[in-house]
């Protein structure tokens, strides 16, 4: 850090996203834990028609699975909470909706304060939601399986052993285990 480097306070969004409609309920608060989540899900439930089940895929943070966070869903039965292996956060389609906010606002800003950050955010919502669109998978399963093989056989084609071995010993080990995948 420099000596005129300031770092402001940072938000975070939490956001829901409608795959049918493209739709997103977001919201921006000052911290990331349960108390935050369990504010957000009470907004998903008031916005969320009650006829309706909502299935929130989420990554494996803590915060989705304290035991007031718990007993809350156990009390709303529509709400299932579907958890993404970690480094898979891509399967989460409310990633590509982060991905696109990052990439047209946020990068392109320069925010004085969190409220301005804030405020660009909600902009985006707002700007999104009056035309949203559903992101489409493009891919097929099979093009998704064909990349996994070839990443597969990168992996294993690695000379282990120039690049982590000391000895013969520890190259079976490493070969072993490759061949045990």
């Amino acid at each position: 850090m420099t000596h005129d480097y300031k770092r402001h306070r940072t938000t975070t969004l939490f956001a829901a996203l409608d795959v049918a409609s493209g739709r997103v309920i977001g919201q921006c608060m000052q911290r990331h834990r349960h108390q935050q989540w369990l504010r957000f899900l009470r907004r998903i439930e008031a916005a969320t028609p009650k006829h309706l089940d909502v299935h929130l895929i989420a990554d494996n943070y803590a915060t989705h699975k304290q035991a007031s966070v718990r007993a809350w869903l156990a009390r709303h039965k529509r709400f299932q909470m579907h958890f993404t292996p970690t480094s898979a956060s891509w399967l989460n389609q409310v990633e590509r909706f982060f991905g696109l906010i990052t990439a047209d606002r946020i990068r392109r800003g320069a925010f004085k304060s969190v409220t301005q950050l804030e405020a660009a955010i909600r902009g985006n919502l707002e700007n999104h939601n009056a035309d949203p669109e559903p992101f489409i998978w493009t891919a097929s399963a099979t093009t998704i399986l064909k990349k996994v093989a070839r990443g597969r056989q990168a992996l294993e084609s690695v000379d282990w052993y120039h690049l982590h071995c000391q000895d013969d010993r520890s190259n079976d080990l490493i070969e072993k285990r490759v061949a045990e995948v």
